[in-house]
């Protein structure tokens, strides 16, 4: 049978499943809208490929190398940018199938939504956005630099031409502008709930915060651990969004959270325990963004510009590559 055939019989037997199982307000996978054209595959849907495309690139298996809150932890079952990725998109899907949305969408979209993300975190990020700020004028910003990957720098510059489905969800899973999906919509909030979640998790393990110390009225509205929170959490959104046709937050629950975050500002992220290596990395990216304004790194893609060298290069970095690149540059080598 050939492939265009077999493909056209899959695709027939995917619209009637989506048309008979989804929401009315559910994204289709059928028509793929890409900006260059392709054949349909005769096994995976639209987002299914996005899907694997995503998986497959480099970019995702450097997130097992980046920081998701602690930079180096000494243990190996802390988070990172992969396994925190990992989580969201688990609980992504998990929505998606209670609302009757379009689960392929909101795979890919969890999956490939910090692939822009620097090394050492959120802190990565603010001095790198510092640096450009200084030196260029412009600005950083990691979910616009995901874009970037998937669209620019993933296939030796010829990127991975995902949906445009996909590749609003990766853009607007923060900022301003809300996703145009229902399945986009629940990967920004999602990432919220699993981000906050799984970083208690690891500053009880890191010994920076006791479970005692943890707002107890939000615990009281939340869940005493980790899975009952998110449980609790998971069922609102649902319970809410279905009744909305949205993708939202009850009142008490979305508060708890919200009060939770930002307990997780003040005692966590911007608490000096967190804090500790902070200046060695400001200094090291400070001084690796410095050099190779003088010096711009190889281009990923032919026709960028000196800033896009930089930004390119340093962004991709894992944390430990980072090291290395400083060590080349400042420690002392023999004849």
């Amino acid at each position: 049978m050939p492939a265009t055939a077999s493909a056209s019989r899959f695709r027939e037997r995917i619209e009637a499943l989506e048309e008979g199982s989804l929401s009315s307000h559910a994204a289709r996978s059928y028509p793929a809208l890409r900006a260059v054209q392709e054949e349909d595959s005769p096994l995976r849907t639209p987002f299914q490929r996005d899907r694997d495309r995503i998986v497959h690139s480099k970019a995702f298996r450097r997130l097992k190398h980046k920081t998701q809150v602690f930079i180096s932890p000494e243990g190996d079952h802390y988070r990172t940018r992969l396994t925190h990725t990992l989580e969201a998109a688990g609980i992504a899907r998990t929505v998606a199938r209670a609302l009757a949305l379009n689960e392929d969408l909101t795979e890919a979209i969890a999956l490939g939504h910090d692939l822009g993300h620097p090394p050492f975190g959120h802190i990565g990020e603010t001095v790198l956005d510092a640096c450009l700020q200084e030196h260029f004028g412009e600005r950083f910003r990691h979910n616009h630099h995901s874009l970037r990957v998937v669209e620019r720098l993933e296939r030796d510059g010829q990127g991975l031409n995902l949906t445009e489905q996909v590749r609003d969800g990766v853009l607007n899973h923060t900022g301003p502008q809300p996703p145009a999906t229902l399945e986009g919509r629940i990967v920004r909030l999602v990432d919220r709930i699993a981000y906050i979640n799984h970083d208690i998790d690891d500053a009880v393990r890191a010994g920076v915060l006791a479970r005692e110390e943890l707002p107890q009225d939000d615990i009281a509205v939340l869940g005493e651990t980790g899975s009952r929170r998110i449980d609790t959490l998971v069922r609102d959104v649902v319970d809410r969004s279905a009744q909305a046709a949205d993708i939202v937050q009850g009142e008490e629950a979305g508060a708890a959270m919200d009060r939770l975050r930002t307990f997780m500002f003040d005692r966590v992220y911007l608490a000096p325990a967190a804090q500790r290596e902070h200046p060695r990395i400001k200094r090291m990216l400070r001084a690796l963004f410095a050099h190779y304004v003088v010096n711009p790194p190889p281009p990923v893609v032919e026709g960028a510009s000196d800033m896009e060298r930089i930004v390119d290069y340093i962004a991709g970095m894992t944390d430990r590559f980072a090291v290395r690149a400083f060590a080349d540059l400042s420690v002392p080598r023999g004849f």
